[in-house]
């Protein structure tokens, strides 16, 4: 096969194309990583406020009932 200008540059056009998809996929990898970390971060949190959560509500269960009217009255 002969190596023309068009194929040297369609050539080149392909490895500009190939540089330029292997750094989009590095840079998707690096936001997907981020995000994945706040996720996890995120679910640590809720967890730990569904406890606190459970903790009040059984506490509150616990206490003697106030017999007042509500602020609406």
């Amino acid at each position: 096969m002969t190596d023309t200008p068009s194929t040297a540059s369609r050539l080149d056009e392909l490895e500009m194309r190939v540089v330029h998809q292997d750094q989009t996929i590095e840079d998707l990898n690096a936001a997907i990583t981020a995000q994945w970390k706040l996720i996890e971060r995120l679910e640590r949190q809720v967890a730990r406020l569904a406890e606190r959560v459970a903790d009040a509500e059984q506490s509150a269960g616990q206490a003697a009932p106030v017999d007042r009217q509500p602020p609406h009255y």
